[in-house]
């Protein structure tokens, strides 16, 4: 059967999915979407998770950060993402300063679902604690966002490896642990040291998703551009040109799916000590 009818057949992804897939020691993977023609792709290909993700402000807009991002462009590429994906899980950033309170967090996660969401995705630590339960109180589901945090670059100076020191990483599971009491059914780990992101994978019942966190988190998560090596920028550590490889951005996305499935990627080239 062809990927395509595949995904017909599919039903839609949910948290409760990919749960069942941690539980069973399943690994799933994930890709920032912006559009509906790639969404399309992605979702065909068996990517169980798309992000709309505040990197547009790098990717699409060719910004040095994503803090100019605002959720009026965050809600319009939500809907051309949802049009086009049938079966994914669809979680969208919420972007800088704009859950800066928890009723600013309702209101704008109001407008991200509206837009056609499932899910919003916060960064930050133990303070964001307060908000989560605010949103799931209301019916908006929540992926938290912890490790290396690109909203906060400027305060962090830099983007650099989180969880190097016995205190940071001791810090990072206190977070994790505290943001999934408070609500939170996903949790993406960013640019971390390899034994800090297993620490956390095995510590939490919910699912957490990595990027430069190593292989032992449950999913995997990659900006598109990055996968397909057509960032204007730096190509992080962590990533992998999969277009180069295959010659055809279907066998390139499947082939993304199928090495996190399988435990290939990430490497250890692309993980952090």
């Amino acid at each position: 059967m062809s990927k395509v009818n595949e995904a017909a057949l599919r039903k839609r992804i949910s948290t409760a999915s990919l749960l069942k897939m941690k539980e069973k020691g399943e690994k799933f993977s994930s890709l920032t979407a912006y559009d509906a023609s790639f969404a399309k792709l992605f979702d065909e290909q068996g990517v169980q998770v798309l992000l709309v993700g505040d990197s547009l402000g790098n990717v699409i807009q060719g910004k040095d950060d994503t803090l100019g991002v605002t959720i009026e462009e965050l809600a319009y590429h939500t809907r051309c993402v949802r049009a086009a994906s049938q079966s994914a899980l669809l979680v969208t950033d919420m972007p800088f300063m704009s859950y800066a309170t928890p009723q600013q967090a309702c209101e704008n996660a109001a407008t991200l679902m509206r837009a056609g969401a499932q899910m919003v995705k916060l960064e930050g630590g133990e303070w964001l604690c307060d908000t989560i339960k605010t949103l799931v109180e209301r019916s908006v589901p929540v992926c938290a966002h912890i490790g290396l945090m690109p909203q906060s670059v400027h305060l962090m100076g830099g983007y650099k490896v989180q969880g190097k020191t016995v205190e940071d990483a001791e810090r990072i599971l206190r977070e994790a642990k505290a943001l999934e009491a408070a609500g939170a059914q996903l949790l993406v780990i960013e640019c971390v040291s390899q034994k800090v992101a297993k620490a956390v994978t095995q510590a939490l019942r919910i699912p957490v998703i990595g990027i430069g966190a190593g292989p032992d988190t449950d999913g995997q998560v990659l900006v598109m551009h990055d996968l397909f090596g057509i960032s204007a920028g730096h190509i992080p550590k962590f990533s992998k040109n999969f277009l180069i490889e295959t010659g055809d951005m279907q066998s390139a996305v499947s082939r993304f799916v199928t090495d996190v499935a399988e435990g290939r990627f990430p490497a250890a080239e692309h993980s952090f000590d």
